[in-house]
């Protein structure tokens, strides 16, 4: 970044150039994000559904990216620029690690981020926000840690869980029902996908488990055994049990108490 800001500042995502235009620029834009917390490590997810307008865009995108070997982040808002700024995220990180011969602290990492979230503030002026969520596993602290972020690139640590985007209330809702400090790494699991798929109920802009399409939310762990993403199978597998207990109590729990 720092190079690119010295010889072609053009290139940053940030520092484009738009064309006059009137109103808000349409482009596709990724919804809910999630992150928990366990005992050892973190879980990040993320839906599948990319919307512009009240279309769907796309309904099999890639919202979660392993930043390194010990983070990943989440990405919700304008998709195009999203990608394009984890990209760079990855690849800044690669070469702090090549240059130095040692990872940068999560600490430094969420920091960074920070800055490039901050340089896209002219394109999220013109309605092509960014708002990620990066998650990772502290080898210092030896914990699973989640940040989050608003448009001018402020950063806050989250405890114990967290959400981004249009359906960010509803999976917080969600959450905050189902977290507890002990959950294991499968209950965390399951806690995350519950919750975009309460996120889904309510928020068209995020999409559910598709059955039909076969098309799962992304599930990442990061532990001390670095970053993991669950297969499609372990996704469906979770995905399916969600939905049948939800077919026997389609209103939720409470509906078994009246």
């Amino acid at each position: 970044m720092d190079f690119l800001s010295e010889h072609q500042p053009e290139l940053l995502p940030g520092k484009r150039q738009l064309p006059p235009t009137q109103g808000v620029i349409e482009a596709p834009h990724g919804t809910t994000i999630v992150a928990v917390t366990f005992p050892g490590g973190v879980v990040l997810a993320g839906d599948r559904r990319a919307t512009m307008g009240n279309v769907i865009a796309q309904r099999d995108i890639e919202k979660v990216f392993p930043a390194d070997e010990y983070s990943a982040v989440g990405i919700a808002g304008t998709a195009g620029l999203a990608v394009e700024m984890v990209k760079l995220f990855q690849l800044e990180l690669e070469h702090f690690e090549k240059v130095e011969g040692a990872q940068l602290s999560l600490e430094g990492k969420a920091n960074r981020l920070s800055t490039m979230i901050r340089s896209n503030l002219g394109m999220a002026m013109q309605g092509l926000a960014v708002v990620p969520l990066f998650a990772g596993y502290d080898v210092d602290r030896d914990k699973g840690r989640i940040f989050s972020y608003d448009v001018t690139g402020g950063r806050s640590e989250e405890q114990g869980y967290a959400a981004t985007g249009s359906g960010s209330i509803f999976a917080r809702g969600a959450m905050k029902k189902l977290f507890r400090n002990d959950l294991n790494e499968d209950e965390a699991t399951t806690l995350v996908v519950q919750a975009l798929y309460d996120a889904a109920d309510d928020d068209s802009a995020t999409g559910g488990p598709d059955v039909a399409r076969r098309i799962y939310p992304i599930v990442t762990v990061i532990t001390d055994d670095g970053f993991r993403r669950l297969t499609d199978e372990e996704s469906s597998e979770i995905a399916r049990s969600i939905l049948e207990r939800r077919l026997e109590q389609p209103d939720g729990p409470r509906a078994a108490l009246l």
